[in-house]
């Protein structure tokens, strides 16, 4: 993989390494290794290590814990858009047996399954896999914690859960399906279930002194799913290029927009926190972006994957220490120092390669009762709604091939926008959802909900 340094400006440049800098020495992480990614290729790389000579680069494997899970969750997606699956189906319809199955695919994908965040004791992530052999060994006697669907709670046995799932209807082991249908199409080839050199040691930094522990690297075995994989800075650059546009082999972009959709109900500690969780992917607003993307540990790492999909860039940051740098703010950081120090140059204003006329017509001020709206044309025959005062409900509409639109966001998504006629064809009004929108307020030429006073509009004396 050919890394651009050339692509940023010095200072961008300068400011990211001192970010990583100021993270490796003040988290005090034997090694850190970051890129950030634009435009879907690597512009930067750097590394800070504690061992002098040369540093980590873009083919270090690192555990990246967690992100293992954005992994799985496409594996899942790809049954979803195969047919082998709804995301709607009970766990128990596909793999029965397991006492969790009432929770929906949706729901384990989105951690609101209700079930523990781990599996019962020992701590799975130091110990060996082999103790835990069996499904029935991750879920325990008490898998569900909370009703499902109504709170969001990060399991690890859910993940397991979707990892059985795929082995069931692929019929083959996990570790084989990600190597097939989703490493080998991507080009990730130094992304794997076991560590392959060059690769980083995991270690423990003491909290009160400047010594290390080594820590164990366990085979998760049946956890797998939820935190196994080895990875490079190199390899998840070119997975974030692919959560972004989506890659016709693996996932369409429509699939892969939708991975990045909240998809679990956020409690208010997390409206307060600005954070929410998608299918397979974290949430997040943070310094006026929405950020998507996933974190991960496992004792001796520590990894995170970050991504403003608005100014189409990407942060990948890893450590080998247990416990030391924040690596989810790094990572937004390093998207941020990028976006403003040099923000997206927009594609250049073209007009529309035709247009319909009796789509024209509507375009232009509307509405709403005494609320003024504007429609626009948008390409592909789309059209947008929006208030005037730039507050309130809006949404883009997509065509649907017969004069109405679907609205695709927000309070109108799935609803239909039409404009109806009259007998002579003139626009006597739109209808959206049974909402009436009239080319002036309370139009009394269309039929408004209610009537319109007959006194008309009148001050009061």
């Amino acid at each position: 993989m050919t890394t651009s340094q050339e692509e940023l400006l010095p200072a961008t440049r300068r400011a990211l390494l001192h970010r990583i800098a100021v993270a490796q020495s003040e988290g005090r992480a034997p090694s850190l290794v970051a890129a950030v990614v634009r435009d879907g290729r690597t512009v930067w790389h750097g590394a800070r290590t504690s061992v002098d000579g040369h540093g980590p680069d873009e083919n270090v494997q690192y555990r990246i814990g967690s992100i293992t899970k954005t992994f799985t969750a496409v594996l899942v997606l790809r049954l979803r858009d195969e047919g082998l699956i709804d995301l709607g189906d009970r766990l128990e319809k596909h793999l029965p047996g397991t006492g969790a199955g009432d929770a929906t695919i949706a729901e384990l994908l989105a951690h609101t399954g209700g079930l523990a965040a781990e599996s019962p004791a020992p701590w799975w992530e130091r110990t060996p896999g082999s103790l835990r052999p069996e499904l029935a060994d991750v879920l325990g006697e008490r898998p569900l914690l909370h009703p499902m669907g109504r709170r969001h709670h990060y399991s690890n046995p859910g993940y397991t859960l979707l990892g059985a799932l795929v082995e069931q209807l692929r019929g083959a082991p996990w570790e084989d399906v990600l190597r097939r249908e989703v490493l080998e199409p991507l080009g990730l080839d130094r992304t794997t279930v076991r560590p392959t050199a060059p690769h980083a040691g995991g270690w423990a930094v003491h909290p009160w002194a400047d010594v290390l522990l080594a820590e164990p690297a366990e085979d998760l075995g049946r956890m797998a799913p939820a935190g196994q994989l080895w990875s490079t800075t190199g390899d998840l650059a070119r997975f974030a290029a692919f959560l972004v546009n989506g890659d016709d082999k693996v996932l369409a972009a429509e699939t892969a927009r939708e991975m990045r959709a909240p998809a679990a109900p956020a409690e208010a500690a997390d409206v307060a926190d600005g954070v929410t969780y998608g299918l397979g992917l974290q949430i997040q607003y943070r310094d006026g972006r929405l950020l998507v993307g996933h974190s991960g540990s496992l004792p001796g790492f520590l990894a995170n994957l970050t991504i403003s999909v608005e100014d189409d860039v990407a942060a990948v940051g890893l450590a080998n220490c247990t416990s030391g740098p924040l690596l989810a703010g790094v990572g937004a950081d390093l998207v941020r120092i990028v976006a403003e120090a040099e923000p997206r140059i927009p594609e250049p204003w073209r007009p529309l390669p035709d247009v319909d006329s009796s789509v024209l017509e509507l375009s232009g001020q509307w509405y709403w009762g005494t609320q003024a709206f504007v429609l626009r044309l948008t390409p592909a025959g789309g059209v947008s709604l929006e208030p005037l005062s730039g507050r309130g409900r809006r949404s883009r509409f997509r065509a649907n091939g017969d004069g109405t639109w679907t609205g695709l966001e927000g309070y109108y998504a799935g609803e239909r926008l039409q404009a109806v006629r009259r007998p002579d064809g003139t626009v006597s009004h739109l209808d959206l959802g049974s909402f009436v929108f009239t080319r002036q307020p309370y139009d009394e030429n269309a039929p408004v909900p209610g009537g319109v006073d007959p006194e008309g509009w009148r001050g009061i004396g």
